[in-house]
């Protein structure tokens, strides 16, 4: 071979390997840039245990809500030497796995796969002790709940991924909702619920429940001066250290959620409608001695008197016909607007997510007016009532509920004046004589001045309106003369006892409870009882000239 030659082979085999070198590297290069989508699950996997979030405190900063460290089960079947083999030493110690899902999993020729999220020290140890290549451990954060089911409805719940799926949980998700401070920490979220407050409500209502065999029960509490939410329970409820019991269709959120009618404790914004437009003056009288006529549509008081009744009369005796042409004295239009001035025909905002649009009627006409005056014909959430019946007692200003913590400036920043505030004084005499000479007696405590409203609405059954299911409704306040508090309680088809004498009306069981809840609630709200409080009087009058004018 001549030098040349050799010297022509040699240059080729070095260009040869330059090449195959070219092409390794180029490949190298390629895979750094390209997507490994098995290594990016994981990574995602990694990063979405490691969200931590914030605890929940309530407004005495009490533990509702908090992060756990523990672990979950993940496999590499690429690494495993036998997937089968380790599937079955898997199931030998922890049998609740599906084995065919299990066996399906390690079959597949992929880089990462869970096995079980959130598993115990003790599961922990057993798997380590198996020793199985391509098996191994992902630190996680547990959302934990010490108070289980007691404030589930506001509180809300995770899912395994440590993310909102409900109620505050998810309010804190959604906006960036949680931030920092400035050492990089995550500060505590601090709710305007008060646990004490909420374990009393509870209490008393899964009682009432139980006692007049009620399907659901539900009951909030209100500060009517900032919107804060006290108290807040809906039952059944359930544990959102379990969140799958909150996918129950019984188990939804009854105060926010569900929509109803109101039933008579709507004719308290039927009055201040009346008494704020001027037309109908306190000691204005009217017609109840006979039923109104619709068409084929007769509309009768429950205990009706025959007579012609003062406006605190019709407010006391919860007279349908009185309260009925009230309205018809402001019209429809009128009445639609003073509705939605009060947002009963607008879905509320809250901090929580759930929540429902009010049932209005597509043509509102008088007999709409009617009927709605007294509660009947507009289904609405609870929550909003509550917020309108607040607006009536405070000085007529209207203040979106909130479940975080607000002051009384914050509260006037958001606040509309819906009513004057001689109306609103108006009002509070007329609840308050209702509890003392009303429907509303059973809840009068005594010494914290409670004034209320009861609403009793007859369920529709296949079309039709049925005496025989109920939701029953009472809207409470106080201390009435200075009012802080507002309550709402409500019991869904309660039945009768033989304490009711057969009754089933809002005045026998939802306004006792009430008077339980606010006996209990009270103290803990720092509302001292005051058994010298001066007489319930109308604006304007003094004792004095009540003496006169007897």
């Amino acid at each position: 071979m001549t030098p040349r030659r050799a010297k022509g082979r040699v240059r080729l085999a070095m260009l040869s390997f330059c090449m195959v070198y070219a092409a390794i590297a180029a490949r190298l290069v390629w895979l750094g840039f390209e997507p490994n989508i098995e290594a990016k699950a994981r990574i995602d996997a990694e990063a979405a245990l490691a969200t931590k979030r914030p605890n929940i405190v309530d407004r005495h900063g009490r533990q509702l809500a908090t992060d756990i460290e523990t672990y979950s089960i993940f496999a590499e079947p690429r690494r495993m030497i036998d997937g089968d083999e380790a599937a079955e030493a898997l199931i030998k110690v922890l049998p609740e796995l599906d084995p065919i899902d299990l066996h399906k999993k390690f079959d597949k020729d992929s880089g990462f796969a869970w096995v079980k999220r959130e598993i115990s020290p003790r599961e922990q140890a057993e798997v380590h002790r198996l020793g199985i290549p391509g098996v191994g451990f992902l630190k996680e954060q547990r959302r934990v709940y010490p108070n289980g089911n007691v404030l589930s409805h506001a509180i809300g719940a995770v899912d395994v991924d440590n993310k909102g799926i409900a109620g505050i949980e998810q309010y804190l998700d959604r906006k960036d909702n949680i931030s920092k401070d400035g050492t990089g920490l995550l500060p505590p979220v601090w709710l305007a619920l008060d646990l004490n407050v909420q374990h009393a409500v509870r209490d008393e209502l899964v009682k009432a429940k139980q006692e007049f065999d009620a399907i659901a029960a539900s009951g909030v509490v209100m500060d009517v001066d900032t919107g804060e939410i006290v108290g807040f329970v809906s039952l059944p409820d359930f544990d959102p250290n379990n969140p799958a019991d909150a996918l129950k269709p019984n188990n939804i959120n009854r105060v926010a959620v569900g929509v109803y009618e109101m039933g008579s404790t709507f004719k308290a914004m039927t009055l201040a409608m009346a008494l704020d437009s001027g037309r109908v003056k306190l000691n204005d009288r009217f017609d109840a001695t006979k039923p109104l006529v619709y068409g084929r549509f007769t509309i009768d008081d429950f205990h009706p008197e025959r007579r012609v009744l003062t406006v605190p009369e019709v407010f006391t005796y919860s007279s349908n016909i009185g309260t009925a042409k009230m309205a018809l004295e402001i019209g429809v239009e009128g009445h639609k607007a003073f509705l939605k001035k009060l947002g009963q025909l607008d879905r509320l905002h809250t901090e929580l997510a759930e929540s429902a649009h009010p049932i209005v009627p597509k043509n509102w006409g008088e007999l709409n007016t009617v009927t709605i005056s007294f509660g009947h014909g507009l289904s609405v959430a609870p929550l909003q009532a509550l917020m309108a019946t607040a607006a009536l007692v405070n000085g007529g200003k209207l203040i979106p509920p909130t479940f975080l913590q607000r002051d009384r400036e914050a509260a006037s920043a958001v606040a509309t004046q819906v009513i004057k505030p001689r109306t609103s004084d108006q009002m509070r005499y007329l609840f308050r004589l209702n509890a003392e000479k009303g429907s509303a007696k059973k809840a009068d405590i005594p010494g914290y001045r409670v004034g209320g409203k009861t609403g009793t609405a007859e369920k529709v059954v296949d079309g039709r309106y049925s005496s025989e299911k109920v939701m029953n409704s009472f809207t409470a306040v106080f201390p009435m003369d200075r009012p802080r508090y507002a309550l709402l309680v409500m019991l869904d088809e309660p039945k009768p006892t033989k304490d009711t004498h057969g009754y089933r009306t809002s005045g026998w069981n939802a306004a006792p409870v009430t008077g339980k809840i606010v006996s209990r609630i009270a103290p803990l709200l720092g509302v001292e009882p005051d058994f010298n409080a001066p007489p319930n009087l109308p604006p304007g009058m003094t004792a004095a000239s009540l003496g006169e004018n007897r």
